[in-house]
């Protein structure tokens, strides 16, 4: 029996911990997973007060790689209860206690008067130009001119603004989400299916689009000059065909280059560390991504006629807020995680082989392999190292990366701890009440609903209105992917997160076994008129490479010919 088959997943904390495989898919490295740990709660702890959700925070932990979340009460949040507390006692608390008062207060003011514009024109006038300057300024480092002393400063800059800007993708979340759950958990109210409602927010986002939009460009450029862009082999090539081609592409290698692109983890390439992806991204990107705004309108003009007439302005108000926070949520990611950990990983590295150039890491294996050892520091170790310029041994750090690489091969349950039944929520107060049915509902549209019923493994939620037919590419992850995928093939994955961008540019289909109607790949399959069938929980185990299916968004459901 080998080591990782006596391995045991045990809770990291009281009460229930839920699995959260679309952001860290197992073997997690230790610098990211302490990272996340102390930015999740943390950031959204503050913010839960301020808008008065009745939680603490929602904690984040890890098991053999893997990471757990949780919605950490209020109330004796170390010692949860086997039992629901009675009606009565969640009504008089609700209504007597403290801190539970000052949040119905806190929420019925946010829901009274958003806080949400606030936030955006926040996002866009100051914090989002300050991130992508310092992302850049970090980014123009040169490494060479860096003594050991210097070096190991800035690896430690780069860590700090990894914190801040994580702690503030955060942060906004608990802004960006909230206007949807609104607008869903009212529309069910009117009538109005989710998935009809979400259909009104597509090309609400530019951010979601800027990529795909700008290989188009690119790919047009170099059509212009008169030369197919299959049929280049290098980016040279491209900078060749026309200066438009050339400032175009040194304009998305100066914004996108930098990003960590198949991953949120630092053990994933930065783009410009991987020309041929870029290669093949702006020879498969014909077209943008279109703008679907007036589809929208006639989807919400639809919507609204199915309203009643009494509730319409409050439609139209959810509707208009909804929108605006779409934007936010898709452009936060990039510039908040996948910008910085591309920062984090290219610094990591190059403190990498200044610690095989020293003599500290041995270099018995190549030397990118040997440099690429420091990913399996703790933070403490991190910092210490760049202080002393010494390191655990070679050996040591060999032996981590094999155990922590054996981790993504186990098979980890949904749920670790006791189950912690939820209170009786129509026993709160209206504020509090509708916060949580919000939660609730955005949770359940992003497909994180844990008490949602599983029914059949092959159906989920429909994207599109056309039926597609083909061969089908099984992907673990978005590195997976484009190291294998052909044109033309349905993609078939557990999940997608932003990382997956690049990928869905060269797919006709895809298909997924978690996610809902607001989660990334459905989002993002409505704004690139992708046929897809989301959250279908036995597409992994039901599917493999190469078979021939047909993806039917209308009936939201995958066959196997």
């Amino acid at each position: 029996m080998s080591d990782m088959e006596n391995v045991r997943f045990t809770p990291p904390g009281p009460g229930r911990w839920v699995l959260d495989r679309s952001h860290y898919d197992g073997g997690t490295t230790p610098l990211l997973q302490e990272l996340m740990t102390d930015s999740m709660g943390p950031a959204l702890q503050p913010v839960f007060a301020e808008l008065g959700v009745p939680a603490d925070t929602v904690d984040c932990r890890w098991s053999n790689g893997f990471m757990y979340t949780r919605l950490r009460p209020l109330v004796s949040p170390d010692k949860p209860s086997a039992k629901a507390p009675p009606g009565f006692a969640v009504w008089l608390l609700s209504r007597v206690h403290p801190e539970f008062r000052r949040r119905n207060a806190a929420a019925e003011a946010a829901l009274a008067d958003s806080l949400v514009p606030g936030v955006i024109r926040a996002w866009e006038q100051e914090t989002r130009p300050g991130f992508v300057a310092r992302n850049h300024e970090l980014g123009a480092v040169q490494f060479d001119t860096l003594d050991d002393e210097a070096l190991g400063a800035h690896l430690r800059d780069v860590i700090d603004h990894c914190r801040a800007t994580y702690r503030e993708h955060f942060r906004l979340h608990a802004f960006d989400l909230g206007p949807i759950g609104l607008l869903i958990r009212d529309g069910e109210a009117w009538g109005l299916a989710s998935n009809d409602v979400v259909a009104a927010l597509v090309g609400a986002s530019p951010s979601t689009a800027e990529p795909i939009d700008a290989l188009a460009e690119i790919h047009g450029a170099v059509r212009a000059a008169g030369i197919d862009p299959a049929t280049l082999s290098d980016l040279g090539q491209v900078r060749a065909a026309s200066d438009e081609a050339a400032t175009l592409l040194d304009a998305y290698l100066a914004r996108r280059g930098n990003v960590v692109y198949a991953g949120y983890d630092i053990e994933s390439p930065t783009l410009g560390e991987v020309p041929d992806v870029v290669l093949a991204t702006i020879a498969a990107t014909s077209r943008p991504a279109g703008d679907h705004a007036a589809v929208a309108d006639e989807a919400a003009d639809r919507l609204r006629a199915r309203v009643p007439v009494a509730a319409r302005d409050t439609f139209d108000e959810r509707l208009a807020e909804a929108r605006d926070s779409m934007d936010l949520r898709d452009a936060n990611g990039p510039i908040t995680v996948e910008w910085p950990t591309g920062l984090l990983r290219i610094a990591m590295l190059a403190w990498g082989r200044r610690l095989v150039a020293n003599g500290v890491i041995d270099a018995d294996e190549s030397p990118a392999r040997a440099a690429a050892l420091v990913f399996e520091l703790s933070l403490s170790e991190i910092q210490r190292g760049t202080r002393s310029g010494s390191v655990p041994s070679t050996e040591e750090l060999v032996a981590r990366r094999s155990a922590r690489r054996a981790q993504r091969l186990l098979d980890p349950p949904r749920f670790l701890g006791p189950d912690e039944p939820s209170p009786d929520v129509g026993a709160l107060p209206e504020g509090l009440r509708t916060l949580i049915e919000m939660t609730e509902t955005v949770m359940a549209e992003l497909g994180m609903d844990e008490n949602a019923d599983v029914g059949d493994p092959l159906e989920g939620t429909g994207v599109g209105d056309r039926s597609i037919t083909g061969p089908a590419r099984l992907a673990d992850s978005a590195e997976d992917a484009l190291d294998g995928l052909v044109p033309g093939e349905i993609l078939v994955t557990r999940a997608t997160s932003p990382a997956y961008n690049m990928v869905l540019t060269l797919v006709d289909g895809l298909v997924t076994a978690d996610g809902g109607p607001m989660s990334h790949a459905a989002v993002l399959s409505r704004e690139l008129g992708i046929p897809a069938v989301i959250g279908a929980p036995g597409v992994i185990d039901l599917i493999e490479t190469g078979d021939i299916i047909t993806v039917d968004p209308v009936a939201g459901r995958v066959t196997l010919a």
